[in-house]
């Protein structure tokens, strides 16, 4: 069974919401815990998919872990740690690309790791293929399956010098969960150096990680041989955030993020004005609403940390179908990621996706053929349809879309949004959106 959405729209969304742990952030710090000889725990924990499906995991694995949803504390023990068996990995890590993130330290504590068959959102090319290479580099073999792909740790893992040909977040992760513990020292170039990252590292150094960020992009990591347990509070998601602000503007609303941090939206918020959005900063979070009667056109690439952040894009491109005038929009992490605009165009948005780059610098998918820039026109009317929820960002944008449209509009396929948005309908209806929800 999974929830359908019914969406009465015009009406603005007023009220508060809370963010806690970032999605980016909370799973792989709870993977990290598996490096550990003493126990961890981390707080501040949203109720989301992931956090699900990385407790499932590392208890499938002999870690012991309590999570207490009401203060958003988990308490992980990973004194017992086992090889678990592939097939329940498998079924419990469903289209979860979590997984990958465990060879690492599985190598260190019983020599190999299972990867099922990867899912994710479909919102571009995500390949495991570096990450597979990583791992060879640090000494693992690896056999790819018709079940899957075994990584196997023959002797200790050594440090190695690596440099990555795009600054992939996951990458990143995978290096440093990696060697920390790894023989020697680890140097990667080209490292992301987004937030979330950084809050990875302060976790593996509450551990006994050596680990410096060099202002390159690289990352030096000098391995030890063992690490103990970390008490932490996960930094708040700024995405979540930058969707709710999102959400004032489309629907003319005023809306409080309590956790939402000016430190982490910098980027977001520069552009949230210039578009005719207004916000107040506080010290428990930051109010967001329109600023005017209109909105502002503008152009817009997105980029790695610290520039303007893909996920921050597509809940804002609804924004920008209301705006008077022409917007352009050039996407240059995901390539597939304006596959969510099909739905807004049945609503009555005016969006034309080019393969050209359409932006200050040629980016990597302009020879490659993809539909990897917008140009949007506006105001649009807006009217409701029926939608499936694509992927994350995308499905709270179809939602957002349906909420500033008129008429009614259906969504099925809500549980994608459980991947990163804590008790989204509780929230939206906190902020006086009309909506019913139902099952099929």
């Amino acid at each position: 069974m999974s929830n359908v959405l019914t969406i009465h729209g015009g009406k603005p969304l007023v009220g508060s919401v809370s963010v806690r742990g970032a999605k980016n952030l909370v799973p792989k710090a709870m993977v990290a815990a598996l490096l550990g000889s003493k126990p961890s725990v981390i707080r501040n924990v949203p109720e989301i998919k992931d956090v699900d499906v990385v407790t499932g995991l590392l208890r499938l694995h002999g870690v012991v872990v309590e999570h207490d949803c009401d203060s958003g504390e988990i308490y992980m023990d990973p004194t017992g740690v086992k090889t678990a068996n592939n097939a329940e990995i498998d079924a419990f890590a469903g289209d979860s690309r979590i997984p990958i993130l465990f060879c690492g330290p599985l190598m260190h504590a019983v020599g190999a790791a299972f990867i099922p068959d990867l899912g994710g959102c479909k919102i571009g090319d995500r390949p495991i293929d570096f990450h597979l290479e990583v791992l060879r580099q640090f000494g693992a073999e690896i056999s790819k399956e018709p079940t899957g792909t075994y990584i196997r740790a023959p002797r200790r893992l050594t440090g190695a010098k690596l440099e990555l040909p795009y600054p992939s977040v996951g990458a990143t992760e995978q290096v440093l969960l990696t060697a920390v513990k790894a023989d020697g020292i680890t140097e990667l170039k080209g490292a992301a150096v987004e937030p979330e990252i950084h809050d990875l590292i302060h976790v593996l150094q509450k551990m006994g990680a050596v680990i410096t960020v060099q202002t390159d992009r690289t990352i030096r990591i000098e391995g030890v041989p063992e690490l103990g347990g970390y008490n932490h509070v996960a930094l708040n998601d700024r995405n979540e955030s930058a969707s709710w602000a999102s959400a004032a503007l489309v629907t003319n609303g005023d809306i409080f993020v309590e956790g939402a941090t000016q430190r982490d939206l910098t980027a977001f918020l520069n552009v949230y004005r210039k578009i005719g959005g207004d916000f107040d900063v506080r010290d428990s979070g930051i109010r967001f609403w329109r600023g005017g009667d209109t909105l502002n056109p503008l152009v817009l690439e997105t980029d790695v940390h610290p520039g303007f952040m893909t996920d921050w894009q597509q809940p804002l491109v609804v924004a920008l179908t209301q705006a008077q005038g022409v917007s352009i929009v050039h996407e240059t992490v995901y390539e597939n990621r304006f596959g969510f605009t099909d739905a807004l165009i049945r609503m009555g948005a005016s969006i034309q996706l080019h393969r050209e780059c359409l932006g200050s610098v040629p980016c990597r998918f302009g020879q490659r053929n993809f539909l990897h820039s917008a140009v949007i026109s506006g105001p649009a009317k807006l009217t409701g349809t029926n939608f499936n929820i694509p992927d994350l960002r995308g499905g709270f944008s179809h939602v957002l879309a349906a909420l500033a449209a008129e008429g009614t509009s259906v969504a099925t396929g809500m549980a994608v949004i459980n991947r990163g948005y804590e008790k989204f309908f509780d929230k939206l209806e906190g902020l006086g959106a009309d909506i019913e929800i139902s099952e099929n």
